[in-house]
């Protein structure tokens, strides 16, 4: 009976995590595509603890406990926090297929054939460089670590060796699996390429990093599935890879990067302060109360959100901004950029939460035509996505990145507490145009206050 259980639990496993992958695909059926996911990922646990080759579930439930005790906090984290509680999740679930390759050696060695040791040598390999590749990633996010790419002489051909050296320790190990006593070498060298390949990433990156990484990480696990002879592992991974390869891909257009720089963490370039050269420009404030007179006489406008508001967590007031907006016939949509915020889709998660509706959710591509058109292009905490000197300034580190077209509106408002960069480390040239008016100030407080003008107004 239970053999014939656990095949069923297994594909109703593969066939939620194919559908959850098609609904997360868009925003409407995101909801949906979690609820999917995470039911397929109940059953594939309930089939694998029913297989026979379990004695004991001892440490099994020694596990689970430890995984419900790191888990619910990181679940708790705030929606600010996402993009590091994803790299956790992905350092986690790397080191987990790391160890398993690991134990795996330890058991079969020398016995294992040729094909197995390839698929557990690359398991390995990007299970260890994706676990801590994902702390570096998640320290910058939290700016535990600078946020501002690390970078020295020759970092490239250090990369290159200790990956090259990586590679050749595993192709060894897979012509000659006798010879353990390279294994931790193996591993050891893993883990410092994974260092590497972040270090001389900047914040402004990040969400591609997170990209790559989901995708690193589910093909560890894909070639785990190969060294476990387990069809779900491999379905999953391979899901995993390949929608991580494909969304790093498309980030990368979206920031006009080099993929394969990428790749090998080589895109990192030294970027100057905010302050670092040149004189101080005045830009022109405004009040909350100016700002709401602003919008009652606007009859488009667009909502640039960026990271800002995730920090101050003002969606919910975005929220009720939008509402009494489009209470007074005003017509609101929000511009999306593809990589603001710190991890693709962050804006869409924020928005989400505060029941904005997807049809006033735009992407950059769809959207930029209509800022001229726009009376008022309200950008609350965006910073390098708006940046002007992304198209013109050669020498900016965010020169050719795809950004919106804030400044084509006809007045521009920025809410923002200081005059501070972003994460690429340099100054905004939208602060400083004469249509540009700055309203300084925390953005939940802001919004809010604007609400209330523009509401005490009417």
């Amino acid at each position: 009976m239970i053999d014939r259980a656990i095949p069923l639990l297994y594909l109703g496993a593969a066939v939620s995590f194919i559908l959850a992958l098609k609904w997360l695909s868009a925003v409407p059926t995101a909801r949906r595509g979690v609820i999917v996911g995470a039911a397929g990922m109940a059953l594939a646990v309930a089939g694998t603890l029913l297989k026979p080759e379990i004695e004991s579930y001892r440490w099994i439930a020694v596990a689970f406990v430890a995984g419900t005790v790191i888990g619910v906090p990181m679940a708790m984290m705030p929606m600010t926090a996402v993009p590091q509680r994803t790299a956790l999740s992905h350092a986690f679930g790397a080191l987990a297929a790391a160890l398993v390759g690991t134990a795996e050696f330890y058991l079969k060695a020398p016995a294992i054939d040729r094909f197995t040791m390839g698929a557990l040598a690359l398991e390995v390999l990007l299970g260890f460089l994706t676990f801590t590749a994902s702390l570096m990633a998640f320290g910058k996010l939290q700016e535990i670590l600078p946020t501002r790419p690390i970078t020295w002489k020759s970092q490239n051909l250090l990369n290159f060796t200790l990956l090259g050296l990586a590679a050749a320790s595993g192709a060894y190990l897979v012509a000659r699996p006798e010879a353990a006593w390279l294994f931790p070498v193996f591993g050891a060298l893993a883990l410092a390429f994974g260092v590497m390949l972040v270090i001389p990433i900047g914040g402004a990156d990040m969400p591609t990093v997170i990209s790559l990484l989901n995708s690193y990480a589910g093909l560890s696990a894909a070639a785990m599935g190969f060294v476990l002879n387990n069809k779900l592992l491999i379905i999953a991974g391979a899901l995993d890879g390949s929608s991580g390869f494909i969304l790093s891909v498309i980030m990368c257009r979206a920031m006009n990067r080099s993929f394969t720089n990428v790749l090998f963490g080589a895109f990192g370039q030294a970027q100057a302060s905010a302050g670092a050269s040149g004189e101080r420009r005045a830009a022109r404030s405004a009040t909350p109360e100016e700002a709401a007179g602003i919008l009652h006489v606007a009859s488009r406008v667009i909502v640039v959100p960026g990271y800002g508001m995730a920090v101050a967590q003002a969606q919910h007031k975005v929220r009720e901004l939008y509402d009494v907006l489009t209470k007074a016939g005003v017509d609101v949509r929000f511009a999306i950029h593809p990589v603001a915020g710190r991890m693709p889709g962050h804006m869409n998660v924020l928005l989400a939460e505060a029941n904005i509706p997807y049809d006033r959710l735009v992407e950059m591509e769809d959207v930029n035509s209509d800022f001229p058109q726009a009376d008022v292009a309200l950008v609350i905490g965006a910073n390098d996505v708006t940046n002007p000197a992304a198209r013109h300034d050669r020498n900016s580190p965010i020169y050719g990145m795809p950004i919106l077209d804030v400044d084509k509106a006809r007045t521009v408002m920025v809410i923002k507490r200081s005059m501070s960069p972003g994460f690429a480390g340099i100054e905004n040239e939208l602060y400083y145009l004469d249509r540009t008016l700055m309203v300084f100030g925390d953005a939940k407080s802001v919004v809010g206050n604007i609400v209330k003008e523009f509401a005490g107004g009417t």
